[in-house]
């Protein structure tokens, strides 16, 4: 069940919806470990999501403060539970080694879409009305 890009998704920033594009591929290199029973590669994966949503994070919400979305407080403290969310997976990954269940494999790719998508939908979509008084290519680290 790969996760894909839709144009229903666009946040109405190029940046954002870049690095969005960027954790849709990484959440499918971690399921496709799923799949093959490969920890090693799960673990890379997840290392990868982790390390990459916390830049983009970063980068969201210096684009959304500079844009004027006045939610950016709310939405710091939502990528916070989310890392928290993301850490708790990692660890429960990390005891798991080979003890593999099709269960445990459904519940971290499910776990995985839904932090996805609980991220752009109940969250980055309500910046889209001030993102898109600016340029789609608003950036303004450049």
């Amino acid at each position: 069940m790969s996760l894909v890009w839709r144009d229903q998704l666009s946040v109405g920033n190029q940046v954002i919806d870049s690095d969005h594009k960027n954790l849709i591929e990484i959440i499918n290199k971690i399921e496709q470990s799923l799949a093959k029973k490969d920890i090693k590669n799960l673990s890379i994966a997840l290392k990868d999501l982790h390390r990459y949503a916390q830049e983009h994070f970063d980068r969201e919400e210096f684009i959304a403060k500079t844009a004027g979305y006045a939610r950016v407080l709310h939405l710091h403290e939502s990528h916070k539970k989310l890392q928290e969310k993301l850490d708790q997976l990692m660890g429960e990954i990390g005891k798991m080694e080979q003890n593999w269940s099709s269960d445990k494999a459904e519940h971290i790719a499910q776990f995985v879409h839904d932090w996805f998508i609980n991220h752009v939908i109940k969250e980055d979509l309500l910046m889209k009305s001030v993102l898109q008084q600016h340029s789609y290519y608003f950036d303004p680290r450049t």
